[in-house]
């Protein structure tokens, strides 16, 4: 049995950590969205804020909860947010040519792991929700004709307004997040 390379394990100082920052970042600001803004058209942009309101809701819900036991949040996240996400196409991305040299199993690992850590840095951000705004911008054509970009704008008061564009495309019935870039 071959030993997985070591470019595919996951360490503080790995050469993916900027594209780590971005993807972390985005999750963590997709639960700091408030719906309150106009919406833009389109079904991929109604995935995106649909899922932030949901995601909102079920936190003031269960704060006290939360409060009292924190690791009740991953179990919101896990539920609400990771369906919306295609983590095997995040992966694919973020380890890029090398992902043909895993085999099927250390990709289902990579991918699980990856999946791990972002759930827990997305959890730990919610925590610290404070009321962020979003305003939802016109879906724009993805690179592919059953591909979207949704671009966004965080707010915070006194703050220069933070762009981050979601990509999704569309999988079966369904809108799928693939790629976040952040400060476009």
């Amino acid at each position: 049995m071959r030993s997985i390379d070591s470019r595919f394990v996951f360490q503080g100082h790995s050469p993916l950590r900027f594209q780590w920052w971005q993807v972390l970042f985005a999750l963590a600001c997709m639960g700091l969205l408030l719906g309150n803004a106009p919406a833009a058209d389109g079904a991929a942009t109604a995935v995106v804020r649909d899922t932030t309101e949901r995601m909102l809701k079920a936190l003031e819900q269960k704060r006290a909860q939360i409060d009292r036991n924190p690791k009740i949040i991953y179990s919101l996240v896990d539920d609400i947010l990771v369906p919306k996400f295609d983590f095997d196409k995040i992966t694919k991305a973020a380890v890029g040519k090398h992902w043909s040299k895993a085999t099927p199993a250390q990709q289902k690992s990579l991918t699980r792991g990856f999946q791990q850590v972002l759930v827990r840095t997305y959890a730990k951000a919610l925590l610290n929700y404070s009321g962020e705004e979003i305003r939802y911008l016109p879906e724009k054509p993805g690179r592919s004709a059953s591909s979207v970009i949704v671009p966004t704008e965080v707010r915070e008061p006194g703050a220069q307004p933070v762009p981050i564009d979601y990509r999704l495309y569309k999988k079966g019935a369904s809108w799928k997040v693939y790629d976040v870039i952040i400060d476009r």
